[in-house]
C-alpha cells in the first residue's frame, strides 16, 4: 500500500500538470447516480460510463488519462448524489460577485477545473445527469457560454435560440421529475408512518429483511434480550453484569461494517465493490452501553416512531417484552445511576488523559523512578503499545501543539478568503438571527395574549388552570433560550477568524512554555487544548476542543485529497515489564 506521503506527492505533481495546461485539449466524463430514483436505468454508473466512453470514441474525443483519488479514474467521474438538492443561501459581494454553494463535491471540483479552462470540456449522458436544479443548471450554461465544450450523448443543442429553448425545456422537465419524485417519497414515508409501519432499521432482536410491513423476531437473539429484561427488572444485575452474561450466552450485536471514511464515500463503483468485498460485516459482542440502549428502547414493547418523533403503536412488529416489565426495568435502572470514586489515587500526571484505540484508558505508574502510562486493553485490541514513557508522550504532544500554529502562508490564504467565505458565514449567521428574532416576536405575542385573555381562556375551557400555567412557563423558557442563542451569535464571523489568528499566536507562546514546564503543568496545558488523545501502535491522534477546531482543521486547498484529516504524529513507545 502506498504511503500517504507518496500519494500526496503524486497528487501534487498531477495537479501541477493540470494547472500547467497539459490537459487543455482533453475531456472529462461525468456520471451521476441518484439513490432517490433507483428504478431509472440511467442511474447505473456503469451504463453511463459505457455510453460516455463509446461517444468519445465515435467522435474522436480525447478523455484525460488521469486518476485522482476521490474524484476520477482515467478521466471518468462517477458521483452518487442527488442532483435535485441545492443550497438556497447566497451572498452578493460589494463588487457584484455572487457566491453560491454547490452540494455535490465532485461536480463542484469539476466546475472549478472547467471554469479555469484546464480541460476542453466534459461528456455527459444527458442533461438531468449533470443538473436537476436551477443553480447548477445556471453554472453549466455559463460554462457553455464561456466556450467550454459540454457534450451530451443523448441530446444535441444547437447554438441558437431554438437550442437554448430545447436545453431550458430539458432542465425544466428534469427539475420537475426530481421534485415529483421527492414529494412522492416524502408522502409515502409520512403515510406509512401514520399506519404505524417501521420505516427505519429495527434494533437488535429483530430481523431486517428489507420489508417495512413486517419485522420478525430474531430467533437467536430475541430470547436472550427478553431474559436480559427479566434479569434487569430484579434490580440485582448491573449493566456490566448483563453484558457479561449475554456474551457468555453467545449474544452479539447485528453484523455491520465499519463506518466509511470520507474518501471511501467518494469511491467509484468498481472500488466500492472491492471495499464491500474486503470489508466484511462483523458481529461484535454487546457492551454495557449497548445493554443500556436495549433496555431503554420502547421498540421492544411494540412501539415505533411516528411522524412527530413520538412513540406510536406499531403494525410492523410484535412486542418482545411486556410494558409492565419494561417500566420495572426503567425503575431499576434509575436506582443504579451511582458513580464509583477511588479516593486513594497515586498522584501522577496524565491520568485519564490518553486512550487506546480500543477505548481503554492509559493509567500512569512508575517503575525504577521512571513515569509510564499503561493500558489494560481488550483481548482483541490490535494496539501492541501497552506501555509508553510519559516523557516521550509529552514530547509528541508538544510537537502537535507546535503544528497547530498558523504558518505565514496560511495566514495569507485566510486573508484572501475572508472576503468570500466569511461573507457566506456572516450571511448564514444573519439568517439565523432573523429566524430567532421572528420566533421571539411570536413568543412575546403569545405571552401577551395569554396575559390579556386568561379569564376568557379559562371560562371557554380552552385551558385548565394547570395547563395555562404550564403553557406560560413553556413560552417563557423558550424566550429565555432564544435570547441565549442570540447572545451566543453576537460575534461576527470575521471577528472569529481574527480571534483564531490571535489564538494561533498565543499557542506559539504556549509551545515554548510547554517545553519548559513540569509534567503536572504540561497536563494542565494539554487538558485546556485537547478533548481527545488516542494511541495506536506508535502513533498519536488527537481532537481539539471546540475553541481550537479552526486550528485543527485549518484552511486546506479545495482540491487537496489529503486535506481535512486529523494529523497523526509518531510516538516512540517502550514496553517494560510492569
Amino acid at each position: 500500500m502506498e504511503s500517504k506521503t507518496t500519494q500526496k506527492t503524486d497528487f501534487t505533481k498531477l495537479e501541477k500538470d493540470i494547472v500547467s495546461g497539459k490537459y487543455r485539449d482533453s475531456y472529462l466524463a461525468y456520471g451521476r447516480r441518484s439513490d432517490k430514483d433507483p428504478n431509472n436505468q440511467k442511474n447505473s454508473l456503469g451504463f453511463q460510463k459505457k455510453q460516455n466512453i463509446s461517444y468519445a470514441r465515435q467522435h474522436h474525443l480525447s478523455v484525460a488519462a488521469i486518476t485522482i483519488a476521490g474524484f476520477c479514474t482515467d478521466g471518468i467521474i462517477s458521483e452518487k448524489h442527488s442532483g435535485f438538492e441545492e443550497d438556497d443561501e447566497f451572498v452578493v459581494g460589494s463588487n457584484g460577485l455572487v457566491t453560491v454553494s454547490i452540494s455535490r463535491p465532485k461536480f463542484r471540483r469539476l466546475i472549478g477545473y472547467l471554469s479555469r479552462g484546464l480541460f476542453k470540456g466534459v461528456i455527459v449522458l444527458c442533461y438531468d445527469r449533470i443538473s436537476r436544479n436551477s443553480t447548477d443548471g445556471a453554472l453549466v450554461k455559463k460554462l457553455i457560454r464561456q466556450g467550454i465544450d459540454v457534450r451530451f450523448v443523448w441530446a444535441k443543442y444547437e447554438k441558437n435560440a431554438s437550442g437554448s429553448m430545447h436545453m431550458n425545456a430539458d432542465q425544466m422537465f428534469a427539475q420537475h421529475h426530481a421534485e415529483n419524485t421527492s414529494e412522492k417519497v416524502t408522502e409515502t414515508i409520512h403515510e406509512v408512518r401514520e399506519q404505524g409501519k417501521v420505516t427505519n432499521r429495527a434494533p437488535v432482536g429483530y430481523l431486517n429483511e428489507g420489508n417495512m410491513d413486517w419485522k420478525p423476531l430474531d430467533p437467536e437473539r430475541a430470547p436472550i434480550i427478553k431474559r436480559m429484561f427479566e434479569l434487569a427488572a430484579t434490580g440485582d444485575w448491573s449493566l456490566s453484569d448483563l453484558a457479561r452474561w449475554a456474551n457468555e450466552q453467545g449474544f452479539t450485536m447485528q453484523p455491520q461494517r465499519r463506518k466509511r471514511s470520507q474518501n471511501e464515500m467518494l469511491m467509484d463503483e468498481d472500488d466500492e465493490d472491492e471495499y464491500f468485498k474486503n470489508t466484511p460485516k462483523v458481529a461484535r459482542p454487546v457492551t454495557f452501553n449497548g445493554v443500556h440502549k436495549i433496555l431503554t428502547n420502547r421498540f421492544y414493547i411494540g412501539l415505533t416512531h411516528g411522524n412527530n418523533h413520538d412513540w406510536v403503536p406499531s403494525t410492523s412488529h410484535e412486542a418482545l417484552v411486556d410494558p409492565v416489565l419494561f417500566e420495572k426495568v426503567q425503575l431499576a435502572l434509575s436506582k443504579h445511576n451511582v458513580s464509583i470514586h477511588y479516593p486513594d489515587k497515586v498522584p501522577l500526571a496524565h491520568r485519564g488523559l490518553v486512550r487506546c484505540e480500543c477505548g481503554r484508558i492509559y493509567t500512569p505508574y512508575t517503575k525504577k523512578g521512571i513515569h509510564y502510562l499503561y493500558s489494560r486493553c481488550t483481548k482483541d485490541c490490535p494496539n501492541k503499545l501497552k506501555s509508553v514513557r510519559a516523557d516521550e508522550l509529552e514530547k509528541a504532544i508538544g510537537n502537535v501543539i507546535k503544528q497547530l500554529v498558523f504558518t505565514e502562508d496560511e495566514k495569507a490564504e485566510i486573508d484572501a478568503r475572508t472576503s468570500t467565505d466569511i461573507a457566506v458565514l456572516d450571511n448564514k449567521r444573519q439568517v439565523e438571527l432573523d429566524r430567532i428574532d421572528r420566533r421571539k416576536r411570536k413568543v412575546r405575542e403569545d405571552l401577551a395574549y395569554i396575559g390579556t385573555n386568561k379569564l376568557m381562556l379559562l371560562r371557554s375551557g380552552a385551558y385548565t388552570p394547570e395547563a395555562l400555567l404550564a403553557e406560560e412557563a413553556k413560552l417563557t423558557a423558550e424566550l429565555n433560550q432564544l435570547q441565549s442563542q442570540e447572545a451566543a451569535s453576537d460575534a461576527s464571523m470575521s471577528q472569529i477568524v481574527k480571534e483564531a489568528i490571535r489564538l494561533s499566536e498565543l499557542l506559539n507562546d504556549v509551545a515554548v512554555v510547554y517545553d519548559l514546564a513540569e509534567s503536572a503543568e504540561k497536563e494542565i496545558i494539554v487538558r485546556g487544548i485537547f478533548s481527545e488523545l488516542t494511541l495506536s501502535q506508535k502513533t498519536l491522534s488527537f481532537q481539539c476542543k471546540n475553541a481550537f477546531k479552526a486550528l485543527e482543521e485549518r484552511f486546506s486547498p479545495t482540491c487537496d485529497p489529503m486535506g481535512n484529516r486529523t494529523p497523526i504524529y509518531a510516538v516512540r513507545g517502550r514496553c517494560p515489564n510492569r
